[in-house]
Order: C-alpha cells, then sequence, then structure tokens
C-alpha cells in the first residue's frame, strides 16, 4: 500500500466523519438559532448562566464532556434510558452518539457566529417591517434571517469543522467501534497505537486538512457572496 492509496477502514472513517459532521450540524442548527435570539435579544433572569452553560464545552476538558453525556444519554442514564425505552433511541456506542458529542462541541461556535450577526443587525429595519404589520415571526424570517444568513453559514461550517476534527468527547461518549463509531480523528489515534501506521496516520491526517480547509474557503466564500448580495437588495 503506497501513500496516496487509502483503505477501505479508511474510506469508512471519512465517510463516517462527513455524516458524523453533517448530521451535527443540521440537528443543533435550530436550537443554535434559538439560543442565540436568547442571548442577543432575550431581557430575563438566568441569561448570564445560559450564556455559560451554551459556552461550556469551549473550556471544559472533552473527556469531561463526553464523560457527562455517557451519564446523561447512556443506556442508564436519565434521558438515555428514556429515549431507549420510549422511542427506540440509543445514542452510546453508536453513530448517532458521535453526532451528539459533535453537535454540542460544535454549539458555542455556532451561536456565537448567529449571535454576533443579530447584534449586527439594524432594528429598525425589524421596527419598521412591525409597524407595517408583520408578525415578529415574519419578520423574523422575511428581514432578519436574510440579514444574518452569512453568520449562520459561517456558524454552520466552523461546527462541521470543529465536528470533523471532534475525539475526546466521542472516544469517551461512544469508544472507537470500527464502522460504527470510528471517526477520522479516532482512526489516526488508532494508526498512532499501532507499528508501521505512521503512513496511514498522515494520509487521513491530510485528508482532515484538505476538508478543513476546503470547509472554511467555502465559508467565507458564501458568506462573502451572501453579505454582497444582502447588501445589494
Amino acid at each position: 500500500m503506497d501513500w496516496f492509496t487509502l483503505s477501505e477502514e479508511e474510506w469508512t472513517a471519512i465517510r463516517l466523519s462527513l455524516l458524523v459532521s453533517t448530521v451535527a450540524v443540521a440537528a443543533s442548527l435550530p436550537f443554535g438559532i434559538l439560543a442565540a435570539l436568547a442571548l442577543s435579544r432575550g431581557r430575563f433572569w438566568g441569561k448570564s448562566i445560559l450564556n455559560g452553560i451554551v459556552h461550556l464545552p469551549l473550556i471544559l476538558p472533552p473527556v469531561v464532556t463526553g464523560f457527562l453525556l455517557l451519564i446523561l444519554f447512556g443506556r442508564k442514564g436519565p434521558i438515555g434510558a428514556f429515549l431507549d425505552q420510549h422511542f427506540g433511541i440509543v445514542f452510546s456506542f453508536r453513530w448517532t452518539g458521535a453526532a451528539l458529542a459533535c453537535a454540542v462541541m460544535g454549539f458555542p461556535l455556532l451561536v456565537r457566529s448567529i449571535r454576533l450577526s443579530l447584534d449586527a443587525v439594524d432594528r429598525k429595519l425589524e421596527d419598521a417591517a412591525g409597524t407595517l404589520g408583520a408578525n415578529p415571526a415574519w419578520v423574523f424570517l422575511t428581514v432578519t434571517f436574510p440579514l444574518i444568513l452569512p453568520g449562520v453559514i459561517a456558524g454552520m461550517i466552523l461546527s462541521f469543522a470543529k465536528a470533523m476534527g471532534e475525539f475526546g468527547a466521542t472516544i469517551t461518549f461512544v469508544s472507537n467501534i470500527p464502522g460504527e463509531t470510528q471517526t477520522l480523528s479516532a482512526a489516526i489515534y488508532t494508526f498512532t497505537q499501532v507499528p508501521g501506521g505512521d503512513v496511514g496516520a498522515m494520509r487521513l491526517t491530510i485528508v482532515a486538512i484538505v476538508i478543513s480547509m476546503a470547509a472554511l474557503l467555502a465559508s467565507e466564500f458564501m458568506a462573502h457572496a451572501l453579505g454582497k448580495k444582502v447588501n445589494f437588495e
């Protein structure tokens, strides 16, 4: 096997990472928008506490986050047991658990990007739409959301890139099972633990760098293009 030939196991890890990262971003986006709205526009007791909880995964060791997820969403955890018994949803030691861990770890980046975009919106535009009889939901969909769309996309891309590189929380929560929970980072770690695995680790490292750079460049391009379109309109 040469430097440029990926094995089936390596392709499986890449495909699983892309799946997990995509599901993580898609599932967390609605909650990210709601959390950003609450932190940007909300006036309520406990706002600082909510802000701290949202950003906690950024400062906690990833292993701690993974352990907390295992306690809460494991088969015997309060949330995990309920979901398993009533809906047949299982997170622990499944790829869905990897997606949950990645969503939690990338959530602060998603929320922060959206919140900054919301803070930059000219409230006079929203007020003008409200005076014309539009309800708050319609104002958000037709006025606010187009203005914050570049920030939303940037947050999604950052969250996706974070999910692609996630390791500590994922391996603690769902372990490192080839074909089920072994993502790109876990596969690289596995290669580093076996004799002669340096070449495989380097191949996957290059793949990870290419995917992450492509995601970041796509984020910059789309945000710039949408920003120009919004300004023109």
